[in-house]
């Protein structure tokens, strides 16, 4: 095999790690969002163990890049890549939810190393990492930006004022990735508030646009370096995504957009994950 496919069929096993972690989180919790932690893993598989300069030893790194997970409720995605990337230990993760968990439903940068930006109120995100991003710039530093958001969640209007405003300042050190599973907690994007054609949208916004199949390994890294070289214009990347990715009791079913297994539910997810 060659390098790069070694290092696809690596993130693809680290991919199904995180979604192992993301139902053990849930499970013990007995309550959080493995819906869209499960459609997002991949993305954030690459982004933590491939693309982005980080260092958990140092997690508060002057010269990193950021990430924003504007879709905070999927925290269990980012906990699991945190912590197999060595930012706190694995086996914290059971504490998920706990009443006196440092690892809460929705992240916390002040409780939890490795996180960027405290997220959860849907729709924020973007701006937050527009202020990384400009400030990035303004300090003369090459760090990047990458910002999370849902497809449901850019339903709401400040998501495209911050388009505006990172389209004017120019932040070619800005990537946002939509998880576009088409599901969110009331049903189908078209049938809440549609937010097609998502494409022509921020290509009016001044976007550069990339469509990929956000479970495709090789295509979210192909993505992320064609992002890269993206000049005088932020990037988005529009990720097409299979809400509760992997198991297959739980995939498109917007049901399980914010509900724990049960034991019997939990079993199966995890021996259908080991089975892969």
């Amino acid at each position: 095999m060659i390098l790069e496919e070694v290092e696809v069929t690596e993130l693809q096993e680290k991919a199904k790690k995180v979604r192992e972690d993301i139902i053990e989180e849930v499970y013990h919790a007995k309550s959080g969002h493995p819906g869209g932690s499960l459609s997002v893993a991949d993305i954030l598989t690459v982004l933590y163990f491939k693309e982005m300069k980080i260092n958990p030893e140092n997690p508060n790194w002057e010269d990193r890049d950021r990430l924003v997970l504007s879709k905070g409720h999927c925290s269990p995605a980012l906990y699991s890549c945190l912590a197999n990337r060595g930012f706190f230990p694995v086996e914290d993760l059971k504490t998920f939810r706990n009443m006196n968990s440092y690892l809460q439903g929705h992240p916390d940068k002040n409780k939890v190393p490795g996180v960027d930006m405290t997220t959860g109120s849907l729709g924020q995100g973007l701006s937050c990492a527009n202020g990384m991003a400009i400030a990035g710039k303004m300090n003369q530093k090459d760090y990047r930006v990458y910002c999370v958001l849902g497809d449901g969640e850019i339903e709401e209007g400040q998501v495209w004022e911050a388009a505006m405003a990172a389209n004017k300042y120019k932040l070619d050190n800005l990537c946002i990735v939509i998880d576009n599973n088409n599901l969110q907690i009331d049903g189908t994007i078209e049938e809440v508030m549609s937010s097609y054609p998502i494409d022509e949208k921020f290509r009016s916004f001044g976007f550069e646009v990339i469509h990929i199949d956000g479970h495709d390994i090789e295509e979210i890294m192909k993505a992320f370096e064609v992002a890269k070289n993206v000049k005088d214009k932020p990037t988005c990347i529009i990720a097409k995504t299979i809400k509760g990715k992997g198991i297959s009791f739980m995939e498109n079913q917007a049901g399980w957009h914010g509900k724990a297994p049960n034991e019997e539910q939990y079993k199966q997810a995890i021996q259908s994950l080991k089975g892969e």
